[in-house]
């Protein structure tokens, strides 16, 4: 599993935790889209040479553990054992990258060394146990959600945000025991680190993995689940002023109800957003809990439920409905 290396003492402490194995270092950017050929070229060495430590820096943010090694360019490829380098690789060259590495690894099998043992005070380690479960997924990170201190921080914090995952946090900043017990305590040297029932997930790559591919929400206890559905629900009935909940779309509803409620908002001039429920089950049946409303379609204006097909035919026939068509819904 690579790891996220944003400062000079992270990088002193995973080369201190490598011992006697040999630790590739990829200089990367976000922007740099033959960094990501570098990443994929690394993920299959790694499962080739299991001893092989991988760290990923990304050198725009971490400019001082950039400046140790002198890079001027990403992607940059650097292998050391026992802190010494033993080559170096400026660009890309996956072939060049997969002899070299391979070459070495098959010459110096050196052993996988284990985790060091949790050695902390009983107290902080009381603590930091208690910290971990301080929420059903808690994120240990630098500076707050809403003024992140890095951009790793930041990246997991959007991450979670825009999934609607619930969470708390706790800013390592204000704690260095808290930030260098956790190291310990997690055996993992980096942070962020995300925590679900008190047991560690991992940093941002696992994070964003496991929401790529979906496996993150499987393990959201069912508490931060349920705030995760009404958060995106809150949302998506906000999306317009006026939205509309159907079967289909308004060109090819696939209900007559739906249908019919399309023809009448269609009649009275209305601009409104739409969401197939067909397409996605979770906000078909969560909606009816939100809404208390058990059938589709289902029209909202301004976040608020005005009700289904009989309700707004009701409305428009006794003309309470144009009363409440808000500004931006009035086609001009």
């Amino acid at each position: 599993m690579t790891i996220n290396i944003n400062t000079r003492a992270e990088l002193k402490s995973s080369l201190s935790a490598a011992g006697s194995n040999p630790v590739l270092i990829h200089f990367s950017a976000a922007w740099c889209a033959p960094c990501r050929q570098i990443e994929a070229v690394i993920l299959e060495l790694v499962k080739t040479f299991p001893q092989l430590v991988t760290l990923q820096i990304e050198a725009e943010e971490a400019e001082d553990v950039a400046e140790l090694f002198q890079i001027e360019s990403v992607p940059t490829c650097v292998l050391l054992l026992n802190e010494v380098q033993q080559f170096r690789i400026d660009g890309v060259n996956p072939p060049e990258l997969t002899q070299k590495v391979t070459e070495f690894c098959n010459k110096h099998k050196a052993p996988v060394q284990a985790p060091a043992a949790n050695t902390l005070d009983p107290e902080l380690n009381a603590r930091l146990a208690k910290l971990v479960r301080s929420a059903p997924v808690m994120l240990f990170m630098k500076g707050v959600p809403n003024s992140p201190k890095c951009g790793f921080s930041r990246q997991i914090v959007d991450l979670l945000q825009t999934n609607f995952i619930q969470f708390d946090s706790f800013d390592i900043l204000t704690d260095e025991s808290v930030r260098q017990g956790l190291k310990i305590f997690s055996s993992w040297p980096t942070f962020p680190q995300l925590y679900i029932d008190g047991e560690l997930i991992g940093g941002l790559d696992v994070v964003r993995e496991m929401v790529a591919d979906e496996s993150l929400f499987s393990l959201v206890p069912t508490e931060a689940k349920r705030a995760r559905l009404e958060q995106r629900l809150t949302k998506l009935i906000r999306q317009a002023p006026m939205m509309l909940f159907m079967k289909g779309s308004p060109d090819a509803p696939k209900c007559g109800f739906s249908r019919e409620i399309v023809g009448l908002l269609q009649a009275q001039n209305v601009k409104f957003g739409y969401f197939d429920i067909l397409t996605d089950e979770e906000v078909r049946q969560g909606l009816k809990q939100l809404s208390g409303w058990p059938t589709y379609p289902q029209l909202y204006i301004d976040g608020n439920l005005i009700g289904g097909l009989d309700i707004v035919k009701e409305q428009i026939q006794d003309g309470s409905f144009s009363e409440i068509i808000p500004s931006e819904a009035k086609q001009k």
